[in-house]
């Protein structure tokens, strides 16, 4: 697949986008989901080759193709890496999936209700050294745990100020401001963060598209304008922390939204698995997901 082949794709094809980037401090609770406990490595390259040797797995699996895992978000170590011999992203594209790769640093300290990314003064670097590597396009998250109109305008501000770096790569942006699910004012939450991506959609030029990776909203439908929107290519949903049957009911209540989950799909694959067990349950997984990103339920229909 070439650039306008995976663009293709993600506008229009039928699947989901698996989100295979933990990093830093939240692999160690990755591995531990896996059945590997800490303690297992003694230094970080031995625990960053243990979830690389999970995710080499994942991708090499029978279960995981491009016919519904549509495109995959990968950490910049996965990136680097190889499976079966191949560059990460080659391997990927080999079986129909485009790749991503996850471009923020972290999170800032809470300010105003959201944490902001923290700097990424090498992104410029980052950005041509994954092209060269085949990859699609960037994932950015931030995160807005209450209802504060200027963090909230902060937070979407700088999401776009990213996009409009990795743009000027010839990539594509896919920006993440998440709505922490256990925010009290989540539903007005959506409501601001929806008029402040309009706001910022409306001022690209021309042309110009993005992706957006959204939670799922408190109301369905609420993010209808951001689907059939001109500059969006595509939306989807991250799973937040719901549980993957939750999860999937939430999501085939939003039309044109596919999920690009990572506990959700990851959370029943266990290292001790044998290779039938293992393919078995991350199909199931897979079933599940796709399901709820292409069948979506009578309410979604009329909304």
């Amino acid at each position: 697949m070439d650039f306008s082949e995976m663009n293709a794709k993600m506008a229009a094809g039928n699947g989901f986008i698996a989100a295979l980037d933990q990093s830093g401090g939240s692999t160690p609770k990755a591995l531990k989901g896996y059945g590997i406990e800490e303690g297992a490595w003694s230094s970080e390259e031995e625990m960053f080759g243990l979830i690389h040797d999970m995710r080499s797995r994942i991708i090499s699996s029978a279960a995981f193709t491009g016919d519904k895992v549509i495109g995959a978000i990968l950490f910049e170590r996965t990136m680097d890496g190889t499976v079966g011999g191949k560059p990460t992203p080659a391997a990927l594209i080999e079986k129909g999936v485009v790749p991503f790769i996850k471009i923020d640093k972290g999170l800032e300290d809470e300010v105003n209700g959201v944490q902001l990314m923290k700097p990424m003064p090498t992104l410029d670097e980052l950005l041509v050294r994954s092209k060269a590597l085949g990859v699609f396009g960037t994932k950015e998250r931030s995160v807005i745990n209450s209802a504060n109109a200027e963090g909230i305008a902060a937070v979407v501000k700088q999401q776009f100020e990213v996009g409009k770096q990795v743009l000027s790569h010839g990539m594509m942006p896919m920006i993440e401001p998440e709505v922490n699910i256990k925010s009290e004012t989540r539903a007005e939450c959506d409501t601001i963060l929806l008029a402040e991506i309009l706001k910022n959609l409306d001022a690209l030029p021309e042309g110009q598209q993005v992706m957006l990776k959204l939670s799922l909203p408190v109301v369905p439908g609420t993010f209808d304008p951001l689907v059939s929107h001109p500059k969006v290519l595509r939306v989807v949903a991250l799973s937040g922390g719901y549980a993957r049957p939750e999860a999937c009911v939430e999501l085939a209540k939003n039309k044109g939204i596919i999920a690009s989950f990572s506990r959700a799909l990851l959370n029943d694959l266990r290292f001790q698995m044998t290779e039938a067990e293992f393919d078995a349950s991350l199909g199931e997984a897979i079933d599940d997901i796709y399901k709820g990103s292409t069948q979506k339920t009578e309410a979604a229909a009329t909304a």
